[in-house]
This record gives structure tokens, sequence and C-alpha cells, in this order.
């Protein structure tokens, strides 16, 4: 059944459901976006293979090594009073 893979039949039955299931309103909305997205994974994926190979041009910030700030040695909680 599967042996040569899908015949033009087969894609023909696909798109007739596509175009069921989605309408032909939303198709072109549709199709943008599937086109944006692929290219934007193309664009990541070549950028991966050149961050290997070429050397970053973008430095990372040091860390600061001082402490965080101290909170007073005093704390009081607002909603408790003392007599």
């Amino acid at each position: 059944m599967l042996r040569n893979g899908l015949e033009p039949w087969h894609l023909l039955i696909v798109a007739i459901v596509i175009i069921v299931l989605f309408g032909s309103k939303k198709l072109p909305d549709t199709a943008r976006a599937l086109g944006k997205s692929m290219r934007i994974l193309k664009s990541e994926t070549s950028a991966m293979k050149h961050d290997g190979t070429a050397p970053s041009t973008v430095s990372a910030a040091p860390r600061s090594e001082s402490a965080p700030e101290a909170a007073s040695p005093r704390a009081v909680d607002e909603g408790t009073t003392t007599r």
C-alpha cells in the first residue's frame, strides 16, 4: 500500500481535506504564516551553522562579584505593632 510512497491522488485527497478543514478564507493567511515560520527557521539554522565556525563578536558582560545589597538589620513587619 505505501510501497511506492505518496502518489498524486493521495496528495489531491490531502489538499481537499485541508481546504475543508481550514476553509478557503483562512488558507492564504495560514500559508503566509507557514512561510514566515519556515523563513525564520531557515535563518536560525544558518546562524547556528555560522556560530560554530566564526568567532563571536559579542562578548559576554562581566558579572559583578559584589554582594547584593544587605537588608536593614532591623526588619519590621508593618502589619504588627509592639506594645
